[in-house]
């Protein structure tokens, strides 16, 4: 059970809990109700997806010859020998069915754009590591994230509880997918070197470390520019979730600092980043 959990990556789990904590947050702070049973199932399913991606990338990034002996970033489960590419890539399908069967009561509620977003939000998080054109490996991570793991979790999620999709839902959106983007980004300044080795055509390899960090800058600080619109749609009180931002200036002093392995920490710092502006957006949105 250690070495799936892991595989799960559980310090990653943000990118996919988060907007789904705020396009709900976001839905009470309209109507002060909530549909309890679609959140727990819009979450559910978001973490079991964030957790597949995860496992599919595990494998693939092994037998791709992207995760070797020499890397910089946490363990690897398949690359360590821990669990075989199968077993792994095994357990990403349960939690694809996993998450399939928790968007059954949300299509009973949303009816077929649900079935949409969750038959592309599966086949995507495959296809981020896997298939013939890995979207990891041609520098559509980003984009990637900023859709699955913003636009679409958080709007996603306002839409099961209102039944439609406002702008501010889309901004928090942006907002959630920026903070998933610093996330991956983080990842990608730290394995430029091995990611070259192997051909993963990561935008810090197209375009260099110092596109990278200025990357991490600009989508640290995105979320609170989100916030600003969002308070001007809807709701002064987000603006309390600025409280964050010194963790978000934080977050870029460190990434301009710190070469290798030493960017694990602003990792670290980037997921207690999302965690921050999501606890705090919560809050505010239902004071």
């Amino acid at each position: 059970m250690k070495v799936w959990l892991l595989a799960a990556r559980p310090k990653t789990l943000a990118a996919g809990a988060v907007p789904v904590l705020t396009g709900t947050a976001l839905a009470y702070n309209e109507t002060a109700r909530v549909h309890w049973i679609a959140f727990v199932c819009a979450l559910l399913g978001a973490v079991f997806i964030q957790i597949g991606t995860n496992l599919v990338n595990d494998a693939l990034d092994f037998h791709r010859g992207a995760d070797t002996a020499e890397r910089l970033g946490p363990l690897r489960v398949t690359q360590a020998g821990l669990l075989s590419s199968r077993a792994v890539l095994g357990g990403a399908v349960a939690c694809f069915l996993l998450a399939a069967l928790c968007g059954v009561p949300l299509i009973l509620r949303g009816g077929w754009p649900i079935v949409i977003i969750g038959v592309l939000s599966i086949v995507a998080a495959w296809a981020y590591t896997g298939g013939p054109y890995p979207l990891a490996y041609n520098g559509l991570g980003e984009l990637f994230v900023m859709i699955f793991f913003g636009f679409v979790a958080a709007g996603g999620s306002f839409y099961v509880q209102r039944l439609r999709v406002d702008p501010p839902a889309l901004v928090t959106g942006f907002a959630c997918g920026s903070l998933a983007v610093v996330l991956l980004s983080v990842n990608n300044l730290r394995d430029v070197a091995s990611d070259r080795v192997s051909n993963k055509k990561t935008l810090a390899v197209r375009f260099g470390e110092r596109f990278a960090r200025g990357e991490i800058g600009v989508m640290a600080l995105m979320p609170y520019v989100a916030l600003l619109v969002i308070a001007f749609l809807r709701d002064w009180h987000f603006l309390g979730a600025l409280i964050t931002l010194p963790l978000a200036i934080v977050l870029i002093r460190c990434a301009d600092r710190s070469e290798g392995r030493a960017l694990n920490r602003c990792l670290a710092i980037a997921g207690m980043l999302e965690w921050a502006f999501g606890i705090a957006f919560v809050i505010f949105a239902v004071i």
